[in-house]
């Protein structure tokens, strides 16, 4: 993935948008199909790349790669390296992401009822 040319509207309306409110804040932070699912994989624990990456398939290395730079900047987890042969690096997360559990813990209970309904509604048609 390139860098996001700073002359693009998509990177104009971010930075204006910002402070608008902590609604457009939240979600610039957790923008992205993976982020959200990142936290919630470390929740509880300290995982290694691999670990995150056996978890979640499906990501490439390189979106894993940089969701877990974006939320390291963006103070979301912290990423802890060992000085070992071979080098370890495990991810956790801050106390801001762990204030995040009952968020998408909420989501997911609504996302597996919604999904349900939908199914549901589905069979009748």
């Amino acid at each position: 993935m390139s860098k996001i040319k700073p002359t693009s509207t998509n990177n104009r309306n971010r930075n204006e948008l910002i402070d608008f409110c902590g609604m457009n804040y939240a979600l610039n932070m957790l923008a992205g199909r993976w982020k959200l699912l990142i936290l919630y994989k470390l929740e509880n624990k300290k995982l290694r790349y691999g670990d995150v990456k056996k978890l979640m398939p499906n990501i490439t290395d390189r979106m894993l790669t940089l969701h877990l730079q974006e939320m390291e900047r963006d103070g979301l987890i912290i990423r802890t390296v060992y000085p070992e042969v071979p080098l370890k690096v495990e991810y956790e997360l801050t106390e801001s992401a762990v204030a995040l559990a009952p968020v998408w813990k909420q989501l997911e209970h609504w996302g597996i009822a919604h999904r349900k309904m939908v199914e549901s509604q589905l069979v009748k048609y």
